[in-house]
């Protein structure tokens, strides 16, 4: 009995990975097509916004189905959410982070050379493992730690775009974008790992969890959204160049972010990781057929790390999805 209940709950593992995977793919394409076709660009800061919507009154959906009651559903939301300032603020924590991470990035972007910053950002992949060993009390064995490398350089090779020789002289400082990107990094993998800790650190709901963390998502993305263009927005409208096809780039992007808090919830951030990398392939090799891109060496050779390294990383190994209470300081570096 006990064997058939962990075979399932590896199925069930295995099935949401499979689904973030696909969906990342799927929406990696829509949106390189809706940025193609579009007549009229839309605002991509308003469609970041509109996405937390939707997953805010999906997540509050899904609560009202597994409480089974009006009067439950009533209940949790007025305990955990209406009632519960301190759990929003814990909550908000991850937000107001990727929120620093993204402005980091862009400004790292715009201080490095683009290849320079593909190498650098990959190091999210190492950094959120190291996170998950230090926030976690985890221990990852030497071969997970190979294939972790082996899969930042996978995805490195996978998106790498030879620099081209340009005109414009364009003033950056390095120093500025090293420190910028180092701050994106690190931003990338606490968030994520701390998310993962009060997911698992407690039995509340994932979808009460969901609904606190996209109240403050909504708030800080619509700051964002104003302060970047707002002007324009006031101009043109909120939902200036919005067809079909971003609806349903909204849509996926909007069921991913639901299934990646699923697959925090039941693998880890690791995992999560190996997936997006994984969504990046097919996402490529789906562009290769509809768009007619090119495939690379470097590309194909990237892809075999990440494939390679997802093989690696799944070998019969220590359970690394659950918290573990005590740990030993060498331990908690590398597992023997």
């Amino acid at each position: 009995m006990a064997q058939a209940r962990e075979n399932v709950s590896l199925f069930f593992k295995l099935y949401c990975l499979a689904v973030m995977t696909l969906v990342a793919a799927a929406y990696t394409v829509a949106l390189r097509y809706t940025r193609t076709t579009a007549k009229e660009l839309y605002f991509s800061t308003t469609a970041v916004c509109v996405t937390e919507v939707i997953k805010l009154l999906i997540s509050v959906g899904l609560l009202a189905k597994e409480t089974g009651s009006l009067g439950r559903f009533k209940t949790s939301l007025s305990e955990n959410v209406l009632g519960s300032p301190k759990e929003l603020m814990k909550l908000s924590v991850p937000s107001l982070v990727y929120a620093v991470q993204n402005n980091m990035a862009f400004l790292a972007l715009s201080n490095l050379d683009a290849a320079v910053y593909q190498v650098t950002y990959q190091l999210k992949i190492p950094c959120t493992a190291l996170c998950t060993v230090l926030m976690l009390n985890r221990t990852l064995s030497k071969l997970q730690w190979v294939s972790v490398f082996m899969l930042c350089g996978g995805v490195i090779l996978v998106q790498w775009k030879p620099a081209q020789a340009t005109k414009v002289v364009v003033e950056q400082n390095p120093l500025l974008g090293f420190g910028a990107i180092a701050i994106a990094v690190l931003c990338s993998g606490f968030a994520g790992v701390y998310f993962e800790k009060v997911l698992k650190s407690s039995d509340t709901s994932l979808w009460v969890r969901n609904i606190q963390m996209y109240l403050s998502g909504i708030v800080v993305t619509l700051v964002g959204t104003y302060l970047s263009d707002g002007a324009e927005i006031k101009e043109k409208g909120f939902f200036y160049g919005y067809t079909y096809y971003v609806w349903f780039v909204i849509f996926l992007a909007s069921v991913g972010g639901l299934y990646t808090s699923v697959v925090v919830k039941y693998t880890d951030n690791i995992m999560k990781g190996f997936s997006a990398a994984a969504a990046i392939v097919l996402s490529t090799i789906a562009s290769v057929m509809l768009f007619g891109l090119q495939i690379t060496l470097s590309f194909a050779m990237g892809a075999l790390l990440v494939c390679v390294s997802i093989y690696l990383y799944g070998l019969p190994r220590q359970d690394t999805t659950s918290i573990q209470q005590e740990a030993t300081s060498k331990e908690r570096i590398i597992g023997v």
